[in-house]
């Protein structure tokens, strides 16, 4: 065993967080090693945001093409190949790897390959050397849940999607949140037959709940056969390939594919913790402090490993907090508060703040403002697609602590309007901002009437 030089910061894994902690923190002054056992950018970058979103973008094609028509266009006619975008998209993943590792050797990060594990509160071991580091910070991430049910071995996580070799022509789809409609978008828009189905009554349970009821409308105008209600207990493949799933209502689904989007889990397995004294909770998740320092003085975790905000732009938020405290005397707790997010669905769906049960809860009364139109650009033909948007206020300050959107660039105005949000504008100075006219966006600055 040979013994490496000592750190001031040993960042395991490489993904958003982690490689923000390392890049700052080197930048602060600090001598700061990385190790890293797959590719760099972590599952933002490989498996999840970002080939993601290039997916989706493949799928509003086809709604495209079909709503140019309304518009005088002449299109002909159209097919999709599979093994084009995956290849478009494994040449965009690989130039971002490469961008992480730039940028990190261009602070002076040391970047190590192979698995790491804590040996002690200060030690890490990887690729047969020991590191010395007066902190070390666990940015693992996590992994894919799938299903302890007969056959479950057939079944794909929404990692393998992306190195599917070819696309199925009918898939199924488990759950009901995010990951779950977004690939049901994907699959739908790519022309598969395609159902998604939810053990629950009602889809995106953790959002607003009538984001989850209209979203789940405008999926079945997509053609997408949304099963609510619906259990997986069985997975089997017959003779011929085709896989039969079934479900708890008694209605079997065919497929060619199925896809079980579940949720995630910490990804804490051989790192070593207890030898380190690291305290974890029940779902493997490492229990961390405000400033995201776990129970070892030490030891400092972020991003899926350590919360259940999994979420890009939380972990590099925890990354840059972490370098701070640490490295730039500048103690930097988290805020949780108020944290925007979209769903990439077709359509889009984007939230900021409070559901309006949320907002029932801390607050002696609320008002609601609401609205549900067909977008200008649907207006010259047929497509029954509509736009909903939420406001929710409190009605003792008229703060607006909730702002929800389904509809196309949900996640780009939500954005906006989650600064707004954030900084506490009431109600009236949302409506003293003029709008931009004609978009979706000016209903936020418009809504007066209240929802009865």
């Amino acid at each position: 065993m040979s013994e490496g030089r000592q750190v001031d910061l040993f960042v395991i894994g490489g993904g958003s967080g982690g490689v923000r902690a390392a890049r700052f923190a080197a930048g602060f002054g600090a001598r700061v090693a990385i190790a890293e056992s797959g590719r760099f950018g972590g599952t933002c970058v490989n498996v999840g945001c970002i080939p993601k979103k290039l997916f989706s973008y493949a799928a509003h094609f086809h709604d495209d093409f079909h709503d140019a028509a309304d518009f005088g266009w002449t299109v002909g006619e159209t097919r999709f190949d599979w093994p084009t975008l995956r290849a478009n998209k494994d040449r965009e993943i690989a130039r971002l790897n490469g961008v992480y590792e730039r940028l990190l050797a261009n602070a002076g990060v040391e970047i190590l390959r192979g698995h790491a594990r804590l040996v002690d509160a200060n030690t890490v071991e990887v690729g047969g050397s020991r590191w010395r580091a007066k902190t070390i910070l666990v940015a693992t991430g996590s992994w894919p849940q799938m299903p302890t049910i007969p056959g479950a071995e057939h079944a794909v996580s929404s990692d393998a999607v992306f190195t599917l070799e070819r696309l199925p022509r009918r898939a199924v789809v488990v759950g009901g949140g995010y990951i779950a409609l977004e690939f049901a978008s994907i699959f739908g828009g790519l022309g598969v037959e395609t159902t998604l189905a939810y053990r629950g009554a009602r889809l995106l349970r953790h959002f607003d709940a009538e984001l989850g009821e209209r979203i789940a409308e405008e999926l079945t105008k997509k053609k997408i056969s949304v099963r609510l209600n619906a259990a997986p207990l069985s997975i089997a493949r017959d003779a011929s390939g085709a896989l039969e799933v079934g479900f708890s209502d008694g209605n079997p689904v065919t497929a060619d594919l199925a896809l079980f989007a579940t949720g995630r889990v910490p990804n804490t397995r051989d790192l070593g913790l207890d030898a380190a004294g690291v305290r974890c909770a029940r779902d493997g998740r490492i229990v961390v402090d405000r400033f995201l320092k776990s129970s070892v003085d030490s030891i400092y975790a972020i991003g899926d490993v350590a919360n259940e905000h999994n979420l890009t732009p939380v972990a590099t938020a925890e990354g840059m907090a972490v370098a701070r405290t640490l490295f730039n005397n500048e103690p930097t707790p988290m805020d949780y508060e108020n944290i925007p997010t979209a769903v990439f669905s077709n359509p889009n769906l984007a939230t900021v703040g409070l559901s309006e049960a949320a907002a029932r809860e801390r607050f002696a009364a609320v008002d609601i403002y609401r609205t549900s139109f067909r977008a200008l650009k649907h207006t010259l033909g047929e497509t029954d697609e509509r736009l909903f948007m939420k406001l929710v206020v409190d009605r003792a300050s008229t703060r607006v602590v909730g702002a929800h959107m389904i509809g196309p660039d949900a996640g780009e105005i939500i954005q906006g309007v989650a600064i707004a949000v954030k900084l506490g504008a009431t109600k009236a100075q949302f409506d003293a901002t003029i709008g931009i006219h004609p978009t979706a966006a000016e209903e936020f600055v418009t809504l007066r009437e209240k929802a009865a």
